[in-house]
This record gives C-alpha cells, structure tokens and sequence, in this order.
C-alpha cells in the first residue's frame, strides 16, 4: 500500500495532496457526472461541488485504496441528487446535441437501453465497466460477497441485452 502515499496525505489534511488527486482524477469524475447529466455545464458544476463535499469530508475515508471510488461514489450520489431534484428524463436530443452527431449511434443505444436498468443495476455496471472498478473492490465498498456482486452484474447484463434485443423489435444480435 506505498501507492497511497498521496491519499494517506490527503485524508491527514495536507491540501495540496488533496488537490493533486483531485486533478489526478478529475477526468474520471467527468465522465461519470456526464455519463448521468448529459450535459456538460451541470457536469463541471457536479465536479465543483463533489471537490468540496470531498474536501469537507476528506478524513471520514478509511481506507486510502478506494480514494477514487469513494469520490465517484460521492459523484454518483451528487448526480442522482440533481436528477431527483430536477425531476428530468433525458431526451435523445440531449445527449445528440452534448456528444455531438456522430454516424455511429451505438452510444445512443446504449443509453437507452441503461435508462431501462435499475439505479443499482446501472451504477454496478458504471463502476465496472465505464470505471474500471474491480469486482472485489465493489464487494468490499458495499460490503457485499464477491459472488453476489458477479451475479448482480451478470443480471444486469442480460436485462441490459434484454433493451437491446427489445429495442430492435426482438431481433437477437449475434
């Protein structure tokens, strides 16, 4: 655990080790505040808030390792929030017009099929795979058996290629 040498600083109070891995991280905080806002003005604003929630509560972490999965954790809740909040569904439009029209529309397909998952289904596979989350570490943050995550993000897979398979009229992809 020498590779935490950084967040072991941070979590004392040392500011500028704060703000070198809030940087160091900052990129991954994007994509998730995008990958639930789909815009990009809310989602600088989700990180500016989620570095002072952080801040203010920096000491509370207890394990160094998971530094970066509790800020996306911190990410997740603040985005869930201002969707709660503002009470909005998002629209095709929107996220054409935040990730720009492209010809390949499987981003859009996708989403839409996430938007069919449950919160929790969506926010296993976000840390999974959008995150890069290991399964072990996603089993001990939530305190949850290993198997029991394996077998939550397999069934959110197979209802995620369920929307597919819907979506396209029940055709089966193969």
């Amino acid at each position: 655990m020498s590779g935490n040498s950084l967040e072991k600083k941070a979590i004392k109070g040392d500011e500028k080790a704060f703000l070198e891995l809030m940087h160091s991280y900052e990129e991954a905080l994007y994509r998730t505040a995008i990958s639930y806002l789909k815009n990009e003005e809310d989602a600088l604003e989700a990180i500016q808030e989620v570095t002072y929630r952080a801040y203010r509560s920096v000491k509370a972490v207890k394990e160094p390792a998971y530094f970066k999965t509790w800020l996306i954790r911190i990410m997740m809740n603040y985005c869930q929030d201002v969707i709660k909040k503002r009470k909005r569904e998002v629209l095709k439009e929107d996220i054409i017009n935040t990730h720009g029209v492209t010809e390949d529309f499987t981003f859009l397909e996708i989403e839409e099929a996430l938007l069919h998952l449950s919160d929790y289904e969506r926010e296993l596979l976000h840390l999974r795979y959008f995150e890069d989350v290991k399964v072990k570490d996603i089993a001990i943050k939530s305190n949850t058996p290993i198997g029991t995550i394996k077998t939550r993000i397999h069934k959110a897979l197979r209802s995620l290629r369920a929307g597919f398979e819907e979506e396209k009229g029940g055709a089966k992809r193969v």
